[in-house]
């Protein structure tokens, strides 16, 4: 989801910062974690053969991601486009790797963790060797992928990185960045419209086209052919839609911005699953609407109440949310792992069953994020920044 996106502060502290935008990214980042609980419920329902295991509330909560990677062609170009007459590529990829990596590392930890409280237990029920967990670990830690049936995929169920993941997303991210600093950010914005152009072309022709037959935008989980060149699609399109926005934008003022759009994003991902039969996907025609039309409004309402001074509690929130975003994305799903066996050992397919328990799934995500964020993502960056940035 992907808090992959917030810049190297040391770097930009030159610039007006759009704190809205930080905001908007820890709501969905929020929204992803509710995602996921309906999501295990579904998951819970078709593992246990009770039902088709359809997620029935926030549909589209997947798309979320879709967002993320909109807001860091939109950062990252606001940020790094003007500067690199000043900065080297390996000065970028060292601040791009200090903002993110930490934060992954950390992801992968408590993957295995989480893993061994539950037993080294795959979805079929079999137990993984502790060494193949320890090897998944440590190549989630070095961003390699694991191929589905490998040995060190160690859950069973054919997820590029077991132990955590929505690492998937930030797969992508990586190589967004380095597509980025490479080529794309030498491309003037006039072709840097038509990349947009050609891609959406891509998008659509991929995902209304159902090429992948998942009947929504969800790939690039895995490491299949099918999920590796959707998931690029998917992960390009956006990110040089939020480039494009990001040289193009003009900044007006907007009030209530960030309660315009943290609803406009909710009434989004709410939207019921929209079923057709055979090509083209309605389902997925409708996300990509949502994605190569309605997100970009979304961001520039966003960016435009930047301008507009908000009320204190407005801004503590927003700041909050943004600091908490990215870590919450990375560190909740292994929470969710222990959830999913939880569901399915209970048998437990809706949420009036469990409210309690899928309420304190969310509340530990958050506790779990902010302590990593404060006690460890923070000071680490800090520190890495003094020595191999600001020197």
């Amino acid at each position: 989801m992907s808090k992959t996106i917030i810049p190297a502060n040391n770097f930009t502290d030159t610039k007006p910062h759009y704190e809205l935008l930080d905001g908007l990214r820890g709501v969905a980042a929020l929204l992803v974690v509710i995602y996921h609980i309906f999501e295990g419920l579904a998951f819970a329902e078709a593992t246990n053969g009770a039902g088709a295991g359809l997620i029935t509330t926030l549909n589209h909560g997947h798309i979320a991601v879709d967002f993320f990677f909109i807001l860091s062609g939109f950062v990252i170009s606001y940020a790094y486009d003007d500067r690199w007459t000043k900065m080297s590529i390996g000065g970028f990829f060292k601040r791009r790797l200090i903002r993110l990596h930490p934060m992954l590392v950390m992801g992968a930890l408590i993957g295995a963790v989480t893993f061994f409280i539950g037993g080294f237990e795959k979805w079929d029920g079999s137990v993984t060797p502790t060494s193949w967990v320890m090897i998944a670990m440590l190549l989630t830690m070095f961003m390699i992928p694991a191929v589905p049936g490998v040995s060190y995929e160690v859950r069973g169920n054919g997820e590029m990185f077991p132990l955590n993941g929505p690492t998937w997303s930030l797969f992508f991210e990586y190589i967004g960045n380095i597509i980025y600093a490479l080529f794309i950010r030498r491309l003037s914005t006039k072709r840097l419209a038509v990349l947009a152009v050609i891609l959406g072309i891509a998008h659509g022709w991929f995902f209304i086209g159902n090429v992948s037959g998942y009947d929504n935008i969800g790939v690039g989980w895995t490491i299949d052919s099918i999920n590796f060149w959707g998931g690029l699609v998917r992960m390009l399109f956006p990110f040089t839609v939020g480039m494009l926005l990001a040289r193009t934008f003009k900044p007006r003022n907007v009030k209530g911005a960030f309660w315009i759009c943290s609803a406009m994003l909710l009434i989004l991902f709410a939207v019921p699953y929209i079923a057709s039969s055979g090509k083209p996907s309605i389902n997925s025609l409708y996300e990509f609407v949502c994605i190569a039309f309605i997100f970009p409004i979304i961001v520039w309402l966003g960016a435009c109440g930047s301008n507009c001074k908000s009320d204190a509690s407005t801004m503590r929130i927003n700041k909050f949310l943004g600091d908490l975003s990215y870590p919450l994305y990375i560190v909740h799903y292994p929470i969710m792992y222990l959830f999913y066996s939880w569901l399915i050992e209970k048998q437990y397919y809706s949420l009036d069953k469990c409210i309690g328990v899928a309420a304190m799934v969310v509340a530990l995500s958050i506790a779990v994020a902010y302590a990593c964020l404060k006690l460890y993502d923070e000071p680490l960056r800090r520190w890495l920044a003094k020595k191999f940035v600001n020197k």
